[in-house]
């Protein structure tokens, strides 16, 4: 049975089909299964191997869920004689701990951008195990050559290849392309999803402008742009292209870890509201 949830658990990191592997990992007295089973839980309900049925395992199938969402994997004990065991019949006397561990496939970066500061995320990215995925309409910067680690190198309008390409919900999406209208328009194709992360690289002048025309596309927009990164990065005051690559990627193995940036050092359509009276001189000189 094991090996069928373990050729299930390659299968599931092979598609990047987010999962958690549910084992019990220690038992005492008469137990309908011992040390060692496990099943394997998807988040869309499917299930593969057993840790012995009845009550306690269909709990351990939500708490899987669970944990599939938040990404943190829990251990929980069981008694074979409580109320678990006697609403199916197996009251073996015996207790069992199970250890949940949310498996998820490595991280796959959309580096959205082949410039200077995509060129030295995707090296430095590569290194700590994202799988990069290099998104420009410029061959002579987006190609194998320049970036010889990436699983794919796409050269294409950028705002065309987002609309017709569908991204993994766990996929990490970075916007650093060469000029506001790219900008603009990738994260016109990118704001309504639901993805692990998405960051956008600009000045707070810059970030305003572009929330201002994606918040005319109306209020769905607006509350997901609650959850872009931008400006992207975390605050270490980078500078040069070298330096702002290590401070989105600190931001990504931040997110990846559940360490994310307190809401207060990024900045919202809510933040948005209450600076917008002081970027107004901003913005016009930009214009």
């Amino acid at each position: 049975m094991n090996r069928e949830v373990f050729a299930a658990v390659s299968e599931a990191l092979e598609k990047g089909e987010p999962a958690a592997l549910v084992t019990i990992v220690s038992t005492t007295g008469s137990t309908p299964q011992r040390v060692g089973a496990k099943m394997l839980v998807y988040s869309d309900g499917r299930m593969v191997g057993t840790i012995g049925g009845g009550c306690y395992e269909n709990d351990a199938f939500w708490k899987a869920r669970e944990a599939i969402a938040n990404r943190k994997p829990l251990l929980l004990h069981y008694e074979l004689s409580d109320d678990f065991a006697q609403e199916t019949g197996l009251i073996c006397g015996g207790q069992m701990d199970v250890y949940i561990e949310p498996i998820e496939p490595s991280p796959e970066l959309y580096i959205v951008g082949a410039g200077h500061v995509g060129f030295h995320l995707a090296r430095v990215a590569h290194e700590v195990g994202f799988r990069v995925h290099i998104v420009d309409d410029r061959e002579k910067f987006a190609n194998g050559e320049r970036f010889p680690d990436a699983v794919e190198v796409v050269v294409d309008d950028i705002p065309a290849w987002l609309e017709r390409t569908s991204l993994p919900a766990h996929a990490y999406v970075v916007v650093v392309t060469r000029g506001h209208t790219n900008d603009l328009e990738a994260m016109r194709a990118l704001a309504s999803r639901d993805l692990r992360y998405l960051g956008l690289i600009g000045s707070r002048a810059k970030v305003a402008r572009i929330y201002d025309e994606l918040m005319k596309d109306g209020r769905a927009i607006a509350d997901r742009l609650e959850r872009v990164h931008a400006p992207i990065g975390l605050d270490i005051g980078a500078v040069t292209p070298q330096e702002i690559a290590v401070s989105i990627l600190a931001e990504l193995i931040a997110v990846k870890h559940g360490k994310e940036n307190p809401a207060s050092l990024r900045w919202t359509p809510s933040t948005l509201k209450s600076d917008v009276s002081g970027l107004k001189s901003q913005v016009s000189s930009l214009k």
